[in-house]
């Protein structure tokens, strides 16, 4: 246990310098000038890390933008789903049918209806998160123990006391889960959505790199995307021991 405790507690130190290893691994066994080394990378990154920060902190607003305005959508959407059973059968379908499209499809539909301006890309990704916290949300509340809800109502409890003491706090963990895969998709949906009349943005920065053939540069691009979704991780991390402090996990 001591020993899990320790690799928890630097995970992140750890599966950074396991990660540098295998790239040094590869970039050792293939003969190219595609790959650059790590130490190569890591010097670019820091020596470009002012402009490299302003083309994270766009795909950061972009992203937390759409994260905000989905759980403004999606709660409720969730919570009347795993409540109503009318609701969620008539909703689920629409939901089963919408659900697994690749979202990016959409991007042309989008930025035909919205421009090429952040808009378009800011519902793109509220289209891809929206769903999962639907679902999450949804799943969430059918997960509740129906004796739950009947000692809730031996004491009276009113239907605002339902939702913040029981409903809220019990499909936060699920609604957690959801964020973090909504997360992953949406920075990796990033390096599509903008390479279209962006000036900034890591995945602009990346596809530009590419095609000047400056491969350092691409990949010091796809280092920051990773620490970016790191940090991004770590925010939810936090929010989440703070909001459910029931829910810690064993090390």
């Amino acid at each position: 246990m001591k020993y899990l405790r320790i690799i928890g507690n630097n995970q992140l130190v750890i599966g950074f310098l396991m990660t540098l290893l295998a790239w040094q691994l590869v970039y050792s066994l293939i003969d190219t000038h595609t790959i650059p080394s790590p130490q190569e990378s890591i010097i670019y990154l820091y020596t470009m890390k002012g402009p490299i920060a302003l083309h994270l902190l766009a795909s950061m607003a972009r992203v937390w933008t759409a994260i905000a305005i989905s759980l403004v959508i999606g709660l409720p959407i969730g919570i009347l789903a795993g409540v109503n059973r009318v609701f969620d059968q008539l909703f689920s379908p629409f939901l089963y049918y919408i659900y697994p499209i690749p979202k990016v499809a959409f991007l042309p539909v989008l930025m035909l209806l919205y421009g090429l301006g952040n808009q378009s890309k800011i519902l793109l990704i509220i289209f891809i998160i929206v769903f999962q916290i639907i679902l999450s949300v949804r799943d969430g509340v059918r997960q509740i123990p129906p004796s739950y809800f009947t000692v809730m109502h031996s004491f009276a409890a009113s239907k605002v006391a339902m939702y913040r003491y029981l409903i809220i706090p019990a499909i936060l963990p699920q609604l957690f889960s959801g964020l973090r895969i909504s997360i992953g998709i949406s920075l990796a949906t990033l390096f599509f959505a903008e390479n279209y009349a962006t000036t900034y943005g890591i995945g602009y920065f990346i596809l530009s790199a590419w095609t000047k053939m400056d491969y350092i540069e691409m990949f010091s691009g796809i280092l920051a995307l990773s620490f970016l979704g790191i940090l991004m991780f770590k925010l939810i991390d936090m929010l989440e021991i703070n909001v459910t402090p029931w829910n810690k996990k064993p090390f």
